[in-house]
């Protein structure tokens, strides 16, 4: 029964992860903190394991990922791997942060953190992104056609990319969410992608950041083999399945299923830690 549990969660999480660009961990990481409370099986359970297992499914959801958006033509490789700049020793960082986190203290960062993203997306509309930069061998300019075919741009400075990139990478490492909740938001706050280039890029970056950060759980024992194992064939099908609805949805629907999962995740993390 345990088993079976873990490949609808492997699933779902794959789905949802590769859907909104957020990794999947965002799923994974609270349903297995929650098994551990519920089956024998899962009782040694803890957040650092939890985090490290996720983050090895993590790299199969987002190579999966990867690979059904490069069909679709949607990765923007040269920006996923300027985000990979910072964002793999963020990684390495965060997962060596999270060896001081016990349950309650986990539970309420992440939620907190959680929140803080779902209210970043509803005020997404009111705010103000920076629109254009000055021209720079810094700056990147990248061009793409909406669907009406008119041509539109995106571009970002590399400095302000690295930093957001770090921290992006160190609380993936540090909660095992793979990065996406932040870099999806990030890079269409800040610096206009449409919305299903940076959830296909997010992918791209996810599945090379979360290689580094496991690394480093990996090197600190952090590892249920035998969880992610189970896992990750219902991630892989399941981030496969997400980018195929992706791209029958429009953006607006996308966003709005992000802001409704986070919502209702971090208002039972905060719940769980207090």
């Amino acid at each position: 029964m345990e088993w079976l549990i873990l490949l609808m969660i492997g699933l779902v999480a794959g789905t949802l992860g590769s859907l909104v660009g957020l990794g999947g961990g965002i799923i994974t990481v609270p349903a297995l903190i929650l098994l551990a409370s519920i089956f024998p099986a899962f009782k040694d359970l803890t957040p650092q394991v939890a985090v490290g297992t996720s983050l090895i499914v993590i790299i199969f959801t987002g190579l999966s990922s990867t690979l059904a958006y490069m069909k679709q033509r949607t990765v923007d490789y040269n920006s996923g791997l300027i985000f990979f700049i910072g964002s793999g020793p963020g990684g390495i960082l965060g997962a060596w942060l999270n060896k001081f986190l016990d349950v309650a203290t986990f539970q309420l960062y992440f939620g907190l953190f959680i929140i803080f993203i779902s209210i970043l997306l509803m005020i997404r509309g009111k705010l103000k992104p920076i629109r254009e930069y000055k021209p720079s061998k810094w700056v990147l300019v990248k061009s793409y056609q909406d669907r009406d075919g008119k041509e539109k741009t995106y571009q970002f400075h590399f400095v302000t990319a690295f930093v957001i990139s770090f921290v992006v990478g160190m609380l993936s490492g540090l909660f095992g969410i793979g990065g996406g909740s932040l870099m999806v938001p990030a890079m269409i706050l800040l610096f206009l992608f449409p919305p299903h280039i940076a959830v296909a890029t997010s992918m791209f970056m996810i599945f090379l950041s979360s290689m580094t950060s496991s690394l480093t759980h990996i090197l600190l024992g952090n590892i249920n083999w035998l969880f992610a194992f189970i896992l990750v064939p219902g991630a892989w099908f399941g981030a496969t399945l997400g980018a195929y609805i992706n791209k029958r949805l429009n953006s607006t629907i996308i966003v709005s299923l992000l802001r409704i999962i986070l919502i209702i995740i971090g208002i039972r993390l905060i719940i769980q830690g207090l």
